[in-house]
């Protein structure tokens, strides 16, 4: 597929045309706007594709899901956000939806349905591992072999959801084998941009939150350090860079790995 144009469909147009697709991608703020996590996004729809996925994103509909107004404590502002989200998915039917960004993963599934939104939700994570089990995507090449890779769980999808396993269930079927930080699971230490704190200065401390899990990932002289959320995702890669070993090691979402290994 490599260079070939993908026509990502729009729930829109295929509501004029009478057509319901099964699956709702949230793209999420980062997916849309950040230029690092935009390459996550077309990685995952690179799959959807190669899956024949039937699917929309909503586009120029689709809003900030409100985490991050709440998180900060600006209430009023999520429900506004939120709101405006579940008369936009409910007006066009939607039940599935998947999303790369586990804040909105959590927020879509835990706190909507506070407001009368009510949907199946699936991290990529949960969808990726998922189309693995039923025999839906295969790998004829071990890309990622001798590569020394570590995972970092994302505080809302592992802690908060307790998802831990599919994450590393699709590395294992990449033929990876995971080196684990001390810190793991449920006892994973954040990447320290969660609950608002991306968008605020340090508070007074002797060493930030993300220097402190990259050293964590470094001591394991990784080539690749797994993430699975947009936020882990800017925090490792600063930190990374903190490091100056930018050179040496990656910093790659599950769904770019997967799309690699597939040559997409």
């Amino acid at each position: 597929m490599g260079k070939t144009k993908i026509e990502v469909p729009v729930m829109a147009d295929l509501f004029a045309q009478g057509k319901k697709p099964e699956y709702l991608f949230w793209v999420g703020s980062a997916g849309a706007f950040d230029d690092r996590y935009k390459k996550v996004s077309q990685a995952f729809i690179k799959i959807l594709h190669f899956l024949n996925i039937d699917y929309a994103i909503l586009g120029t509909e689709e809003s900030d899901s409100g985490d991050v107004a709440r998180r900060a404590g600006n209430e009023m502002l999520f429900q506004m956000q939120a709101l405006m989200n579940i008369e936009t998915l409910n007006s066009y039917g939607v039940d599935k939806i998947i999303t790369c960004d586990p804040h909105d993963y959590n927020t879509l599934k835990n706190e909507y349905c506070d407001l009368g939104g009510n949907y199946h939700l699936e991290h990529h994570s949960e969808f990726l591992d998922r189309m693995i089990f039923e025999g839906k995507i295969k790998f004829g090449n071990n890309h990622f072999q001798g590569k020394v890779v570590t995972y970092h769980d994302p505080c809302y999808l592992g802690r908060a959801n307790k998802v831990y396993d599919q994450p590393r269930e699709v590395l294992k079927s990449l033929g990876i084998n995971i080196k684990e930080m001390p810190r793991n699971k449920s006892f994973s230490l954040c990447c320290g941009a969660g609950g608002g704190q991306m968008f605020k200065e340090a508070e007074k401390g002797n060493k930030e939150v993300f220097i402190e899990r990259t050293e964590e990932a470094m001591a394991l002289s990784p080539d690749i350090i797994v993430t699975a959320c947009p936020f882990c995702m800017t925090m490792l890669t600063d930190g990374i860079k903190y490091k100056n070993k930018e050179l040496s090691v990656a910093n790659m979402d599950l769904a770019e790995m997967l799309a690699e290994s597939l040559g997409l």
